[in-house]
């Protein structure tokens, strides 16, 4: 007996074209990502690394000036905190600690330098910075000063930090502001920025995967390392 078979050919006709129109629209959505990634990635390129760092003139742990300057050449860790912060700037430390140790043992003693920038110049003295940063790497080094240096080295590294008003002299308190630490190259130039989420061990990795782009495009050369 025959049957008729227009309705099946239809039915193949038009899950042809849904097919190829679903193809269609797949491979289209595919081009525009691509295009979008492109992009975004010429548009990084042009704009280049954020404008973190720059000049500061602060003093040390021994109350010596120190500036920017006092840091070409060397591979930087630098946190900005507060001595009177009771958990926050105490565990960021100390992972910045463990990370300049993991780093050390493979690229030797003072292959980075940990630093802490005081945001309290009101309570953090020199001797106050300096019994402060005993607590958590051998070699870091304690920057504090007035307020207004304090800001501006603040402003060169794009940190925020707040005080409450109208605190009174010995009144206790805390200071809001940025808790992530940079790492800087040899020339004073941003490389990365780590949170709470980043471990001892990720900040290890990561720097020493920068200090070894570094030196194969020729940066220790060029910085005089």
């Amino acid at each position: 007996m025959l049957t008729d078979s227009k309705p099946a050919t239809w039915k193949a006709a038009l899950l042809f074209v849904a097919t190829g129109a679903g193809l269609y629209f797949y491979f289209e959505n595919e081009k525009e990502k691509l295009r979008l990634k492109k992009i975004a990635e010429q548009s990084t390129k042009s704009i280049g690394k954020p404008s973190i760092g720059g000049p500061f003139n602060l003093v040390d742990a021994d109350g010596k000036p120190f500036t920017d300057q006092d840091l070409r050449g060397k591979w930087t860790l630098m946190y900005f905190g507060f001595t009177h912060c009771p958990d926050i700037c105490p565990e960021e430390l100390d992972k910045m600690g463990a990370a300049v140790d993991l780093i050390e043992q493979k690229h030797g003693l003072g292959a980075v330098l940990p630093v802490f920038i005081s945001v309290d110049p009101a309570r953090d003295s020199v001797p106050q910075v300096k019994q402060y940063i005993q607590d958590f790497h051998p070699r870091m080094i304690g920057l504090t000063g007035d307020y207004e240096s304090v800001k501006r080295a603040c402003k060169s590294y794009r940190v925020y930090f707040s005080s409450p008003p109208n605190v009174k002299p010995g009144e206790d308190y805390l200071v809001d502001h940025s808790i992530f630490f940079y790492l800087m190259d040899p020339l004073g130039q941003f490389v990365d920025a780590f949170g709470k989420a980043t471990s001892a061990h990720e900040v290890s990795v990561k720097t020493m995967d920068a200090m070894k782009r570094w030196e194969a495009a020729g940066g220790n050369k060029a910085a005089g390392v």
